[in-house]
């Protein structure tokens, strides 16, 4: 059990050890922890003045900048409920995520402000909060930066219930606060999935599920790199678990985090030098465009000691490529949002078995079991993984069928249905091999799509690949695959694309077909949506 109480005191505590050390750094501007807690008190006392209550929910439709870490806080200060959404949805995305949250108030970007006003009137909103991505850099910086064009601005139309971050910051009076108080189990935080199996659903998370998730998180490095000294590179979004566990949980235990608005593999490779960063962390794509990045040899990365990725396979030639560029080793996790992450992590200085994804953690356990009888499966055998722990998520916001779905009863405990086909070694090693909707049954086998993209995106030619089933009465399924050539690549063919996998695949995983694209479609937290290649080829065949 463990017995930290909140998120928020977690904070707090920092706060008290250490005020003056550097909490934040985003475009020069260094802010230390004494100043995070003055912002957020502050925003968080005009937040109740002006009709935010405990429990409501409050939805963050911002970029990483620091504004999204000051609202955070805040919204936690008051006890009512963090929901943040990525910054690129659309008016449809944010009238669904608004209305399934029931939330009255919405914290946003004024390049966003649009978006906004569009689904008010649909909307169960009471009041908008706009920001500028840089209204908490010194006036004289936002100056130059709006001199050169360099920081977006949206047209925001101020009203009644139109109020500006900055001067509900200036006008909030810490006096106004009550004393904090809360025990660690209510709901402080909704993240909702990406939606790739269905529409979204709000996973709604108790302080106890998140810090745990942080604490496994933050031990794998810590032997190397003690808590309070790290700088990290935030490299991927704060709606993101992975951004959240790997980024918001270092700066709750000290360390700093260096925030870039968005991903610029110049900005990125910058910091790292300019800030001898410790650790860096990013989903495999950003490591493979970092590697392919025609200025990378112009910036120092000595500095870093600990890389890690999650929200997708790492691809082993993204690994090798890595560790024989930089002399570094790139560590896997695997995880959930249902899960908060950390299903599975692969603690620094050890070395992981070929294909591993990382060692599954202490404080959850796993099933590998039947995707449709449920039965559990002999150690090392394919099958879904299902994941119990004693503070997980139980449920998805009011989505009883949904949760009946995914959320199932053996032996009196409540474990995930992950959708996931793993294979866990008798060392507690996880092997991400596909999830149940995109296995292709072929001739009574059945062959995992991501396996096949890993070896046609080892080629040297390829930059993407997406491997899906299609229709056939005589096998099941024939193996196609849709891929992305690199720009000076043209005159490569199919048959050699196929000769290659043949030399490196069982014969029955070898693509039948192979049709090249200028894009793959992706969700728009970067998965590749098969789904709508499915669904191209279930139309030709009707055709």
């Amino acid at each position: 059990m463990i017995d930290i109480g909140s998120v928020y005191e977690l904070f707090q505590k920092t706060c008290e050890e250490m005020p003056k050390k550097r909490a934040l750094v985003f475009l020069g501007e260094t802010y230390t922890f004494s100043d995070l807690k003055e912002l957020s008190d502050r925003f968080a006392a005009s937040l109740l003045k002006n009709g935010v209550k405990e429990g409501d929910r409050v939805v963050l439709y911002l970029p990483n900048c620091p504004q999204w870490v000051v609202s955070w806080l805040a919204i936690m200060r008051i006890n009512a409920v963090v929901v943040p959404i990525s910054p690129v949805y659309t008016p449809s995305d944010l009238k669904y995520m608004v209305n399934d949250s029931e939330a009255e108030t919405i914290i946003c970007a004024d390049t966003n402000f649009g978006y906004v006003a569009q689904v008010l009137t649909e909307t169960c909103l009471k009041r908008i909060i706009v920001t500028n991505v840089a209204q908490l850099l010194p006036w004289w910086k936002r100056m130059i930066g709006m001199g050169f064009d360099r920081i977006p601005k949206g047209k925001v139309g101020f009203g009644e219930n139109v109020f500006d971050y900055k001067k509900l910051i200036k006008e909030g009076r810490t006096s106004f606060l009550p004393p904090f108080k809360r025990q660690g189990k209510e709901i402080f935080e909704m993240l909702y999935t990406g939606g790739t199996t269905g529409v979204p659903k709000g996973v709604p998370y108790m302080d106890v599920t998140f810090i745990e998730s942080i604490i496994e998180q933050r031990a794998q490095s810590e032997a190397y790199i003690p808590k309070g000294k790290d700088i990290i590179i935030q490299g991927a979004p704060l709606f993101h678990i992975l951004g959240q566990a790997a980024g918001l949980g270092g700066l709750l235990f000290g360390d700093t985090v260096i925030l870039l608005p968005r991903v610029n593999i110049d900005a990125i490779l910058d910091h790292i030098e300019r800030y001898r960063a410790l650790t860096f962390f990013a989903v495999p794509a950003l490591y493979r465009m970092i590697l392919e990045h025609d200025r990378v040899d112009f910036y120092d990365l000595s500095s870093l000691i600990y890389c890690f990725t999650g929200g997708d396979v790492l691809p082993l030639e993204v690994a090798e490529r890595w560790y024989k560029k930089f002399g570094k080793v790139i560590y896997q996790g695997y995880g959930t949002t249902e899960t908060c992450g950390r299903v599975a992590l692969t603690p620094m200085g050890e070395s992981a078995p070929p294909g591993a994804c990382g060692k599954v953690t202490p404080t959850q356990k796993v099933k590998v079991v039947d995707p449709d009888t449920l039965e559990p499966l002999p150690c090392g055998e394919p099958g879904e993984l299902l994941v119990s722990s004693e503070h997980m998520v139980k449920e998805y916001w009011k989505k009883e069928e949904e949760t009946k779905k995914c959320f199932v009863e053996i032996d009196g405990k409540i474990w995930y249905r992950t959708r996931d086909i793993v294979k866990i070694d008798e060392n507690g090693w996880l092997y991400y091999l596909d999830r149940t909707a995109d296995v292709i049954k072929h001739k009574g086998y059945r062959v995992s799509a991501s396996e096949i993209e890993a070896t046609l995106q080892e080629h040297p030619s390829v930059i993407a690949a997406c491997v899906v089933g299609v229709p056939d009465e005589s096998v099941g399924e024939r193996i196609k695959a849709f891929v992305v050539l690199k720009e000076d690549m043209a005159g490569v063919s199919g048959y050699e694309l196929i000769k290659w996998c043949r030399e490196r695949l069982a014969p029955y995983k070898v693509p039948h077909y192979v049709e090249f694209r200028d894009m793959l479609p992706k969700s728009k937290v970067g998965k590749l949506l098969r789904k709508e290649l499915r669904e191209e080829e279930r139309k030709k065949k009707e055709i």
